[in-house]
């Protein structure tokens, strides 16, 4: 019994489940009743999982707004498909931000900060049936009001281009919000062109009266934030007619037509090209917040007012789009023609000749143009001609590590034959190396000195072979002039005298040095020495420089001396020319000199004093003034010069007394000129293009480290960073043996992008210094917020426009009351030429520029005790209600207004 009982109660069991199973919920009947349940199953599973789970999930950051997010969801209905998406933030202030935030559309318009949007998928993306708008929001206020959710709901309606929108949002109390906006394109009455029409179009959405609104009061809060952008002119407002007096002659009337300046004009990279400025211009911003207005006229006086009163200033700089690119061949600067370089060097590895570099043949694939004769004229002609004096001392103009790139001072000849040929096309370079050529040879023939290099000097090691051979070419015909003209070879004023470089002695010889004697093999007396034998004061003879030598002439001497095993001694030989010539110079100014004299003077290290006792009389020197000198010295001479069969006592016998003018030059001109033009002239094109390519890198970043761009730490470390890239890239390269190695041509390109990066900083900085002269906080303040926008792509090799997650620069910097007028300035008053052409419609002028954009948000509120919703909701008494919210924004010929007004439902 109990068994049949217990079966019975299993069979009604499942009875009951199967008829719940098929249990008909008529609440959703019908499609619009499955539609609103969908939608709301959808608002619940997204309260439910709250921002942070819908970020881990599939919420998708909106890329041109700050901290916006959205997610997602398809429907279908009636035969159609659209498609909700819930917008979001992820700050917790829960307040709307303010003027100076990037917002979304809706959230400027309607004062919200989460809100949904439902659009049918389709090409137009809005609804254009009025009725089905109506349903398709009620759908959606039903779902959020039964799953309790107070998001704002709206539905896009009307033309896409009119921006137009309906929408709905439940208080959570008594109280509902609408929401309503729409667009005038094109002819805005001109009552809305001003402030006083547009409130007065505000206060008729709650003042129902016929009379004049200027005769009432209605008390009225709002916001307004003008937009202000600096002019950009055109050319003929940029150029202006020169007086009949001045265009007299032919001369003014060319100046005048080619005198439109350019903002770079004066920037250490003008010589070369000419840059875009990266600032496109400034928007300011001019903010007036919680103003009150009871009447039109209100709103006209302050149309009038002048926007320094605006109690914010906000500055927002105008990038270039190529700031924030990658170079793609149509922006010029030196890092998109150092890349041409690379190229012709890589191509260069393939000819064995500069002449056949120079035919292109089939395997170069060369598709370069020869440049016309008068282009190569005009750049020897800068090389060669028109330089008015040669400078030195290049230190000057260079960074203080442009010195570990072994390249040419940036002022040097090879250094600007180098930055020339940049602007010239892969292997139409050969061309202009040739030309380059050919005119030095012509200046060693013709004897005239060597422009952009010093005559004199100790050849600088660290600089690349070129460079050195040019300096060597240039000491060369410096003394085949002098000897053409009859000038005494190696000789040299008391101001340039010197002793040998490989000894110590000339800061202790520099103390005794005295007045100067008449004696021509004589350049002077030293007070404190006297020669041994003969107690006469010893002269500090004229000898000859040592002569120049370029870095392969040191291996040739050091392979020479490795060759022979003692190196010492060898090199004891290689110097006999140079010690044989100081030593008959200095038995010429001192006749009754020895061996040991020459040894106190030449290299006093070698001279041992003994001082501990005082031996012999005191003598006083009769061409001094009461001077004593304790004499003869107790000294020796050291074991190295002691020595049986010294080499330098062998070399001071065989010396004859001849003053410098009589001896035979160390340097022979003619030789080691030629030598150097043998070189230039059987450079092969890898050789050639090594140099240049290292040359070019050091020169174009000396001229850019000349920008004046004050006091900005960033591009300081920027560029130190980018010399010890350059010097750990570029040590290699001059060491370049294989061929098919393609990574150093890669690393190459790799410093390209690196100096590109640097290259428009320095650009930047440039273009906000000369801008800011007068408030270079501001300048420094607007470069930094640059800067951290653009640091993230740096050496990425891609520009900003290539990453997913776009960003603009939206950052604005704060001006204060003292830096207004620094502002002002930027606004130049419009030439009559622009007065003409524009009419102003609009009140707020700037320097008689009006706004591009006017944005304005008028507000109401209302306290519920003095209304009827108290007597519902007591509550609610002491709460103040904003009852009626309107946004207004546009020119003269675009106005757009959004309405929202809160009820009681």
């Amino acid at each position: 019994m109990t068994s049949t009982s217990n079966s019975k109660g299993i069979v009604e069991d499942d009875d009951e489940e199967e008829e719940f199973q098929h249990f008909d919920d008529f609440t959703v009947a019908s499609s619009w009743e499955r539609f609103i349940s969908e939608i709301e199953a959808v608002c619940r599973q997204w309260l439910a999982d709250g921002t942070k789970n819908l970020l881990v999930k599939d919420a998708l950051r909106m890329d041109s707004f700050k901290d916006l997010y959205k997610v997602k969801s398809e429907f279908k209905y009636a035969m159609k498909s659209y498609c909700m998406e819930y917008y979001f933030a992820i700050s917790n202030d829960g307040k709307v931000a303010e003027w100076d935030h990037t917002l979304h559309d809706l959230q400027l318009s309607f004062g919200v900060k989460e809100f949904v949007v439902i659009a049918p998928q389709s090409a137009s993306g809005v609804v254009l049936d009025a009725p089905e708008a109506s349903k398709l929001l009620s759908a959606v206020a039903i779902a959020l009001s039964n799953c309790s959710c107070l998001w704002p709901a709206f539905v896009p309606v009307h033309d896409p281009s009119r921006k137009a929108y309906i929408g709905i949002q439940n208080m959570g109390t008594v109280f509902t919000r609408r929401f309503e906006a729409d667009r005038i394109g094109s002819q805005v009455p001109i009552k809305l062109m001003h402030l006083e029409g547009l409130y007065e179009l505000f206060v008729s959405k709650f003042a129902y009266t016929t009379v004049d609104w200027s005769m009432h009061h209605f008390e009225v809060y709002f916001k307004m934030k003008l937009t202000y952008r600096t002019p950009v002119y055109d050319d003929e407002d940029e150029f202006q007619e020169p007086d009949a007096d001045i265009t007299g002659s032919s001369e003014n009337l060319e100046s005048g037509t080619h005198g439109k300046s350019q903002w770079d004009d004066d920037s250490p990279w003008s010589k070369w090209y000419s840059a875009e400025d990266p600032i496109k211009g400034f928007e300011l911003l001019a903010i007036w917040s919680e103003i009150t207005a009871e009447s039109s006229l209100d709103m006209a006086e302050l149309e009038n007012a002048s926007p320094l009163e605006a109690e914010k200033w906000l500055l927002y700089p105008c990038l270039s789009s190529n700031l924030v690119g990658i170079c793609d061949g149509s922006t010029i600067g030196f890092a998109s023609q150092l890349r041409l370089l690379i190229k012709a060097f890589e191509m260069s590895s393939e000819a064995k000749f500069i002449e056949d570099f120079v035919s292109g043949s089939e395997n170069l694939n060369s598709s370069a143009v020869v440049p016309p004769p008068t282009v190569l004229d005009r750049v020897l002609k800068d090389l060669f001609h028109e330089v008015t004096e040669a400078q030195a001392d290049f230190s000057q103009v260079e960074h203080e590590s442009s010195r570990s790139i072994k390249g040419a001072q940036p002022e040097s000849l090879f250094a600007q034959f180098c930055l020339h040929a940049l602007w010239f096309g892969n292997c139409t370079i050969a061309v202009l190396w040739i030309e380059f050529v050919r005119e030095v040879r012509w200046c060693w023939e013709e004897s005239q000195s060597l422009p952009r290099m010093p005559g004199n000097g100790t050849i600088d090691l660290s600089t690349c072979l070129i460079n050195q051979k040019l300096h060597m070419l240039a000491v060369c015909i410096d003394k085949k002039r002098r000897e053409a003209e009859g000038q005494n070879i190696g000789t040299s004023d008391s101001e340039n005298l010197q002793t040998p470089m490989n000894f110590s002695a000339s800061h202790e010889v520099s103390k005794g040095f005295g007045r100067k004697n008449e004696r021509n093999d004589s350049a002077g007396v030293a007070e404190s020495m006297m020669l041994l034998k003969s107690c006469k004061t010893m002269h500090f003879p004229m000898t000859q420089d040592p002569p120049p030598m370029t870095e392969d002439m040191h291996e040739e001497r050091l392979q020479a001396a490795e060759a022979l095993g003692d190196s010492f001694s060898f090199s004891a030989q290689l110097e006999k020319d140079i010690l044989a010539s100081d030593m008959s110079a200095f038995k010429a100014a001192n006749q009754d000199a020895v061996f040991e004299d020459f040894i106190r003077w030449h290299s006093p290290r070698d001279w041992e004093n003994d001082d501990s006792h005082e031996i012999g009389v005191s003598q006083t020197n009769p061409m001094e003034e009461v001077s004593e000198v304790k004499w003869p010295p107790r000294g020796r001479l050291s074991e190295r010069m002691s020595g049986n069969g010294n080499s330098w006592r062998k070399i001071w016998n065989e010396a004859p007394p001849l003053p410098v003018s009589e001896q035979k030059p160390l340097l022979d001109p003619n030789r080691e000129g030629e030598k150097v033009l043998h070189y230039l002239e059987t450079l092969k094109p890898q050789q050639l293009l090594e140099q240049m390519v290292c040359t070019a890198f050091r020169a174009a970043a000396d001229t850019l480290n000349q920008t004046p761009v004050g006091q900005l730490k960033q591009i300081t470390t920027k560029t130190r960073q980018l010399y010890a890239t350059m010097a750990s890239m570029l040590k290699y390269l001059q060491s370049y043996n294989i061929m098919s190695d393609s990574d150093v041509i890669d690393d190459l390109r790799r410093l390209c992008t690196t100096f590109e990066h640097i290259e428009k900083l320095i650009l930047l900085a440039a273009s906000l210094h000369r801008k800011f002269v007068q408030s270079p906080h501001l300048g420094e303040a607007i470069f930094s917020d640059c800067y951290d926008y653009y640091l993230p792509n740096m050496g990425t090799g891609s520009g900003l426009g290539d990453n997913n997650t776009k960003k603009e620069f939206d950052k604005k910097q704060r001006v204060s009351s003292r830096d207004r007028n620094v502002i002002v300035g930027m606004f130049t008053p419009p030439t009559a030429n622009q007065s003409w052409r524009k009419v102003l419609s609009m009140g707020n002028l700037l320097n008689g520029h009006e706004p591009i954009l006017r944005e304005i948000v008028f507000s109401k509120n209302d306290r519920v005790s003095e209304s009827y919703y108290a007597s519902t909701n007591p509550k609610l008494s002491r709460q103040d209600v904003e009852t009626y919210r309107m946004y207004v924004c546009g020119t003269s010929n675009d106005l757009r207004v959004a309405l929202a007004v809160t009820s009681f439902d």
